[in-house]
């Protein structure tokens, strides 16, 4: 026992610890004035130190601080690490900056946080209220509006729930756009309490959208003694959705991409300033648009010049949840292969989208570039040796001038000649390059879901319940590429309520006579705003958003 406990330390003293290092992070980089948040500071290695951070006083009130410790064993390699927390509030608004925070000879990046002045104030001396805005109230199809919902409670609750607004009037598609945020605000001199939840707004038509209030139920537990159940609402909201604008002259069929901000990017398995004919090298093209679905992306037009092969890859979308809301990205992947020498041209990219906050078109592109290739090693054919021929039985030779004066031999010389030229004719009209015929452009994910919607509502106002499944499964095969539900109720787990428990009375009502009887009007109005539940929330739970109050 003495041999193995030696063994283990002795094993431990010999792994060698990670290299030091600090980073630091905020869990929120836009906040309101009066609003807290939390700097994290990861130490790696040297986590005998302890952060310097005197320098956040000048404009953050440094509140609470706490600190974990983690170590971990990995192929043998020991690492150590030490994160401190800070709960911060700003002094002042405007654009302020972290400083780089100090342990021992390492420090930290800086950081950059947006501080707003308040917005929101407490309607007399409410203990608990709840505020509900829109970034915008007027919008373009297609485009990103953020929803901002915040409970305010500044005593204890129990028994809480909350129920998502009804939206009613154009169609519009539902997304979580960020994770629950839980902080502290001081309004008035109080402390509140805030748990604050976004969305993502995508109008699929013009016309105008109602946004009913947003209620917040709960007990409320004041002067020692537990109320009877309340409820708190917040203001309606109104959006108005424009119809698309006209694309400018120069790019008439470009593809309606409103977003906030578009970033056209290049990357290359190997630097390609000079290349071998033959060998392949693959070409990333990465679009990626602030306030866009990813399905909402388009197709790039990547032509392929004279001298090189394109073969492209199949799409890889994703998505990343951002203060401004949700950010669509779409990575294309090009296999090229040269198949001469010399330079090649490859054309600029180019993508033109609509800024929705300067309202103009812009366009993102890619320059062009040259290639330089150079030609692949020779191919040597290996020698072969000619089979034997036997001397042929000696032929008296005819004399030249008189195989020329021959009749026979002349019309010989000259059919064979006609049929050289109709060789040669007809090798150089196949040989001719001919135009592919442009196949006509696929149409853009979203439209192809809201075709999906628009059957679904028809089959739902008929009363048919196969048809309004197989338009369904349709729009969630667009929605989830990569694992689409293959049940209505897996469907309506991933949706949120009044919508899903509707699905579920779908699904119930083939089971028998006695099954529920399922409602073909509820469904088609449901249909016009559907919200797809944020990952990792319970799907379990019926007309509620995902829960707003943390485990305690």
């Amino acid at each position: 026992m003495v041999v193995r406990a030696f063994l283990l330390l002795a094993s431990m003293l010999l792994v060698t610890p990670a290299l030091a290092g600090v980073s630091a992070t905020v869990d929120r980089s836009v906040v309101e004035q009066n609003e807290s948040f939390v700097l994290e500071i990861v130490i790696e290695g040297n986590i005998g130190s302890e952060p310097d951070v005197s320098a956040l006083d000048e404009d953050f009130v440094v509140g609470q601080s706490s600190q974990l410790s983690n170590t971990n064993i990995v192929n043998g390699q020991l690492s150590r690490s030490m994160t401190w927390a800070y709960t911060l509030m700003a002094r002042r608004s405007g654009t302020l900056t972290i400083p780089a925070i100090r342990v021992g000879n390492d420090q930290s990046e800086p950081i950059t946080i947006d501080v707003r002045k308040p917005r929101n104030a407490p309607p007399g001396e409410a203990d608990v209220f709840v505020t509900a805005e829109v970034d915008n109230n007027s919008t373009w199809v297609q485009a990103q509006v953020l929803y901002t919902i915040k409970v305010y409670r500044a005593v204890a609750t129990r028994q809480m729930s909350y129920r998502r607004p009804v939206f009613s009037g154009a169609e519009v598609l539902v997304e979580a756009a960020s994770e629950e945020k839980v902080y502290d605000a001081l309004l008035n001199g109080r402390v509140y309490n805030v748990i604050e939840q976004n969305f993502a707004l995508f109008p699929q038509e013009s016309g105008e959208i109602s946004i009913s209030p947003t209620r917040f139920e709960a007990r409320v537990i004041a002067n020692g003694r537990i109320t009877g159940r309340k409820v708190f609402e917040s203001e309606p909201q109104t959006i108005t959705v424009l119809p698309i604008p006209v694309a400018p002259a120069a790019y008439a069929d470009a593809a309606w991409l409103p977003a906030r901000n578009l970033e056209l990017s290049e990357s290359w398995s190997r630097e390609p300033d000079r290349l071998t004919a033959g060998e392949p090298i693959s070409r990333d093209i990465v679009v990626s648009a602030l306030g866009q679905l990813e399905t909402q992306l388009p197709i790039l037009d990547i032509a392929a010049p004279d001298g090189i092969n394109l073969y492209p890859d199949q799409p890889e979308l994703s998505r990343r949840l951002e203060d401004g809301g949700i950010r669509g990205i779409r990575r294309d992947q090009y296999a090229m292969i040269a198949v001469g020498d010399g330079d090649v041209a490859l054309p600029a990219v180019e993508l033109p989208w609509f800024d929705i906050d300067s309202e103009e078109w812009r366009v993102a592109r890619l320059p062009e570039r040259t290639l330089s290739i150079i030609g692949g090693a020779p191919v040597t054919p290996a020698p072969q040796s000619e089979p034997a021929v036997e001397p042929a039985a000696a032929v008296p030779a005819m004399p030249l001038s008189q195989a020329v004066s021959s009749p026979f031999w002349q019309q010989v010389a000259l059919g064979l000649g006609v049929l050289w030229v109709l060789t040669v004719l007809t090798w150089w009209w196949s040989s001719r390059p001919r135009a592919a015929p442009k196949a006509p452009a696929p149409l853009p994910a979203y439209k192809l879901q809201a075709r999906s919607l628009k059957a679904a509502r028809k089959a739902a106002l008929d009363g048919d319940a196969a048809a309004l499944r197989s338009a369904l499964f349709e729009w969630a095969r667009l929605e989830w590429p990569d694992a689409a539900p293959r049940s209505l109720g897996a469907l309506a787990g991933r949706l949120e309520a009044p919508l899903a428990d509707q699905l579920r009375a779908v699904s119930r009502s083939s089971y028998g006579p006695d099954a529920p009887h399922w409602d073909g009007q509820a469904i088609a109005r449901s249909l016009r705003s559907i919200s797809v539940r944020s990952p990792g929330a319970d799907p379990t739970a019926a007309d509620t958003l995902p829960p707003l109050m943390p485990s305690r």
